[in-house]
């Protein structure tokens, strides 16, 4: 990272903003739920003063629930303590400019205490400490994310106003690598893509997928931190863009009863010479390295269910036959399983099937770094691999509840050894709030069997 160039240095953002051509600049760090919070300045002022000494912001924004209410049981944060501030610091590695909003350029910021000390529950530093023990083993982190959403010819407002029903999707039927089911909103499609490689993001493809109106658009797999800053970039930018063709989209991980958008996450391991050590002379072109980290995943997967599905709605993309996985197994290839190996040679990695749209990716990517940590420093060794149908064979299932989740989660050793106590009570209350204002929520589904049947 540290000889990484950013895709705008300070250097041209100096020239822009005296040309005129920036005149904004947003400083922003990922919450919990992996959004993007945080201020527009106006770029001289970024310049003169943001630029070396940051900003403030009050640290309530790791300390509510989505809709940003106030609630207890943080630590960090709360009336009793005053809702203070924590510091905004600019990673300049991450100095973009974002061509959705003219004028405007962008970076992610790292969070800290007023004595400099970070702030441990932030989801970015989360990650960071899981990479920095990964550095100590000589290993760095390469991640890619397939993140779906459904897109609908109904703006947000109209979406909010009609309470999100009878919207119209972009498609009508299922476009699963349809060209022609993507050309029927290719003028959305090409301007998300174009813009986010004006923003530094290397695109790879777009496709249709398999619920009305779902499609994906795929980059190129980069170091973790990278991966996951843009991610949340990515996903806020598509969002307004959505918004200002007319459109919108959800990331939601089960709109409906029908497939639910999912984000694969892919990794591998490199060498300080930037060798793949996934691949090796091992079954299936595997090294050790890999079986042990492979072992790790496994191991874990049930206890950071919680950091792969981080709400309620997300357990109910899991079920049989429906692409998202059931059962706590890996196969070569085989979309069934929870961990999918695929690759050869330098491009050998994993895939974890288990997050949906709805994920913080640097929640996530630190879960599977932390459980291959523990598969690779307890030496665990790799079982057979399943070939068959995972849903259908006899292996341990997946949270089926944010409840059993959070539970899991909580009583976890390995979750307190790797991420440490205030990290997993901040976000199980995070689960708690959640399942709280859940439970006390009447639905559509107790109206509709309810209101004159009971």
């Amino acid at each position: 990272m540290a000889d990484r160039k950013p895709p705008l240095d300070v250097e041209e953002l100096r020239a822009l903003v005296a040309s005129g051509e920036i005149d904004t600049v947003v400083l922003a760090f990922p919450d919990m739920q992996g959004r993007l919070q945080g201020k527009r300045f106006a770029a001289p002022f970024f310049l003169d003063e943001v630029l070396e000494h940051g900003t403030e912001g009050c640290n309530y924004l790791l300390a509510v629930d989505v809709e940003l209410n106030t609630v207890d049981g943080y630590d960090m944060s709360s009336w009793a303590k005053g809702y203070g501030d924590f510091a905004m610091r600019p990673d300049l590695s991450t100095l973009r400019r974002v061509p959705w909003n003219e004028g405007t350029a962008l970076l992610v910021a790292d969070l800290t205490w007023n004595d400099g000390s970070p702030v441990v529950a932030a989801p970015r530093q989360i990650l960071r400490r899981q990479l920095e023990r990964l550095a100590e083993h000589g290993l760095t982190a390469h991640v890619g994310t397939e993140l779906e959403f459904i897109v609908f010819k109904d703006t947000y407002e109209q979406a909010w106003n009609a309470d999100y029903r009878g919207l119209t999707p972009a498609n009508q039927y299922n476009i699963d690598y349809s060209v022609l089911g993507t050309g029927r909103i290719e003028p959305l499609l090409r301007r998300i893509r174009n813009e986010m490689a004006a923003a530094g993001l290397t695109v790879e493809s777009a496709k249709g997928e398999c619920n009305p109106g779902q499609h994906e658009i795929a980059f190129k797999y980069d170091e973790a931190l990278v991966t996951c800053d843009q991610h949340a970039i990515y996903k806020t930018g598509a969002k307004e863009i959505a918004s200002q063709e007319g459109f919108s989209l959800t990331f939601m991980a089960k709109y409906n009863e029908r497939e639910g958008n999912s984000c694969h996450i892919h990794l591998s391991l490199q060498d300080a010479d930037g060798r793949n050590v996934m691949a090796g002379n091992g079954p299936g072109g595997m090294s050790q390295v890999m079986r042990h980290f492979l072992a790790g995943q496994l191991a874990a997967l049930r206890d950071f269910s919680l950091l792969y599905a981080p709400n309620v709605n997300s357990y109910k993309r899991f079920q049989p036959g429906s692409f998202a996985p059931t059962a706590v197994a890996w196969g070569h290839d085989n979309r069934t399983c929870s961990l999918r190996v695929v690759g050869h040679g330098r491009s050998t990695r994993f895939e974890n099937r288990l997050p949906g749209g709805d994920v913080n990716p640097h929640l996530a990517v630190a879960g599977l770094v932390a459980a291959g940590l523990y598969g690779i420093e307890q030496r665990l060794e790799l079982p057979e691999p399943c070939e068959g149908n995972a849903y259908t064979a006899d292996y341990a299932h997946v949270p089926t509840t944010l409840r059993e989740a959070a539970e899991l989660w909580e009583k976890s050793p390995l979750a307190k050894a790797a991420f440490g106590d205030e990290v997993v009570a901040h976000y199980r209350n995070m689960a708690r709030v959640e399942l709280e204002a859940f439970d006390a929520a009447v639905t559509d589904w107790e109206l509709r069997r309810s209101f004159e049947r009971m």
